[in-house]
């Protein structure tokens, strides 16, 4: 029986020798790949100094979340034109934080880095945002005509109506002395607006927050995706198996149902002469008629995926981002009540008694436009876009970089650059005169980036900032909550970690 033991026993014993054998040849092979991979990230980087790593945690550990954009201005000051930023061991980036970096990069039509967007691709597919190469130009392409100003003409009316819903709720909300939280009023009145906008739906979702289960759906992946960002660490390989994990599936989910139901609802509608008729006769096209109705050089239109990535797309950027501009415009008008006064004299000189907006009037907001500008600069959106080298690229001080490296535009630095802005953290908006515009760097001031991946909802933006400030002073003069100030927060775009807090007080 023993001899019989041993001789099972045998095989086994050898097996486990050689899976230990080969373990052990494993971890080697990944250490040496792991080193022979530092080894080539450093030397690509060595033409540019940045401050101290940890070989483990690269820049990890010197950089808190609320403090992440200040420190980017700090060491932009000490290493010039761009540094390089470890994410880790393995991880660098390569923070551009000058303008004339800027234009070097934004020139071509390298892809968008991996992280953060492919955080996005579950909710918001591979739309105009996401996609590179041949297909990217060919979307670009058939949506231009959606952003036509006979197109955002229409919209001002309907950007209108959810703004005064806005205001109307937060005169209930008004006390002496009491502040006003605005970024979540401001979002809902942004995804009111787009959905008016992209869909023609009123889904009340100002007024009554749980109105309808896509709201709800767009709402919750915002915030998740918010918190993933903010939360980012190598373990996020195990993010689909956590609590919030699902909750990310389950409303990408639900926006993806509502979605399709009302693009196969449209193409119905589409296939019928009579009802194609009066789509093409309705006061407004919305984005989704547009799109459904554009075709490429062949004669053919983007597919069922395609159109459910750019109606996605477009909600997510159209109502995020322009929540964060408009945000922080009054939050910068609050502090400086000279400016705030300004404005709302030159709109109420435009407007006269009336309290609507037309297209007409935004052309002559000039002052307006230009404390809309300013904001943007001071505290952009979207504070940061990243792209991955798909050829070697060598900049105007001669210095270069290969194929495959990670590179950052830093906008928050770059529009704080001294190298350009005099004085750049005071709220200034003559700096947007005409003349001064005329002398400054092309890529100094790049709120919706620049070149031909710039930010093709950049007239809708800056149309519905314009329309929210306006009606907003007409019937608020903004004071700051000194107790309150906000926190800046750089995620997908920028936001305040404690909210913005402003006092409000009612003109008329």
């Amino acid at each position: 029986m023993a001899s019989l033991l041993d001789h099972i026993a045998r095989p086994s014993a050898v097996v486990l020798q050689l899976s230990v054998v080969l373990g052990v040849i494993f971890v080697v092979l990944k250490v040496a790949q792991f080193y022979q991979q530092r080894k080539k990230l450093i030397k690509d980087l060595e033409a540019f100094p940045g401050p101290p790593k940890h070989w483990l945690y690269g820049h990890n550990h010197l950089i808190t979340v609320d403090k992440l954009l200040t420190q980017a201005v700090s060491w932009g000051e000490k290493y010039p034109y761009a540094f390089p930023r470890w994410l880790g061991p393995v991880l660098p980036s390569l923070i551009i934080h000058h303008p004339e970096y800027a234009k070097s990069i934004l020139g071509r039509t390298d892809p968008k880095s991996s992280v953060p967007y492919r955080f996005l691709v579950p909710w918001i597919g591979k739309g105009l945002l996401i996609l590179d190469g041949p297909k990217w130009f060919q979307h670009r392409k058939m949506l231009t005509p959606a952003f036509h100003y006979d197109v955002l003409r229409s919209y001002v009316s309907l950007m209108s109506d959810s703004v005064k819903v806005m205001l109307d709720k937060w005169e209930k909300k008004i006390t002496d002395r009491k502040s006003v939280e605005l970024f979540q009023d401001v979002s809902l009145m942004t995804l009111d607006s787009i959905m008016k906008c992209a869909f023609s739906y009123n889904a009340n979702c100002q007024t009554e927050s749980n109105s309808d289960y896509y709201i709800r759906a767009v709402y919750d992946l915002s915030c998740l995706l918010s918190n993933r960002i903010q939360n980012f660490s190598y373990k996020d390989i195990f993010y689909d198996w956590t609590r919030k994990g699902h909750e990310y599936q389950n409303a990408c989910k639900l926006a993806h149902t509502h979605t399709d139901k009302v693009i196969k609802e449209r193409k119905m509608l589409l296939s019928n002469e009579k009802e194609l008729d009066k789509i093409q006769k309705k006061r407004h096209l919305d984005f989704l008629d547009i799109l459904l109705c554009t075709k490429d050089a062949n004669g053919v239109g983007l597919s069922d995926e395609d159109l459910r990535a750019e109606v996605d797309t477009f909600m997510f950027e159209g109502h995020d981002t322009t929540a964060s501009g408009i945000s922080w415009l009054l939050y910068c008008l609050s502090l400086h009540p000279e400016h705030q006064q300004r404005c709302r004299e030159e709109i109420q000189g435009i407007l006269g008694d009336r309290d609507t907006i037309e297209w007409e009037d935004l052309g002559k907001m000039t002052y307006t436009t230009m404390c809309v500008k300013e904001s943007l600069r001071v505290f952009p959106p979207v504070p940061s876009v990243s792209r991955q080298l798909s050829k070697p690229i060598t900049f105007s001080d001669g210095r270069s970089l290969p194929a495959g490296c990670q590179v950052a535009l830093n906008i928050f630095a770059i529009h704080r650059n001294r190298d350009v802005w005099e004085d750049p953290e005071i709220y200034d908006p003559l700096r947007f005169t005409p003349e001064n515009s005329a002398q400054r760097h092309s890529h100094a001031f790049i709120p919706f980036s620049a070149g031909s991946r710039n930010c093709i909802g950049q007239q809708f933006a800056m149309n519905e900032m314009k329309v929210a400030l306006a009606l907003t002073l007409l019937r608020f003069e903004l004071f700051p909550d000194l107790s309150k100030p906000p926190t800046l927060m750089p995620q997908l775009v920028l936001r305040s970690s404690n909210g913005i807090h402003l006092i409000l007080k009612k003109i008329r």
